[in-house]
């Protein structure tokens, strides 16, 4: 694959727009912004993962670029972790 650091981020889609997701992240409860031209296949309240380069920006919230992003049920959610 490319090179480049593959950072998995987790969290509730708690708002979704045209080209991004608000995802509570599950760890701090810091609200950050997902760049996505997929957001629209999410709904609020949906659990997430989110691969990304690790680059987030400093405005507030902050604003990563989503590499995938993947909804995970919480039937599977801890095999997702294992």
């Amino acid at each position: 694959g490319k090179g480049g650091v593959k950072i998995d981020y987790a969290g509730y889609s708690n708002s979704v727009q045209n080209d991004r997701l608000f995802v509570l992240d599950i760890e701090n409860r810091q609200r950050v912004v997902v760049i996505t031209r997929r957001a629209r296949r999410f709904r609020p309240g949906n659990f997430v993962r989110i691969e990304f380069d690790g680059i987030m920006t400093n405005s507030m919230p902050p604003q990563i670029y989503a590499q995938r992003i993947s909804l995970i049920s919480w039937n599977n959610i801890w095999c997702d972790f294992c």
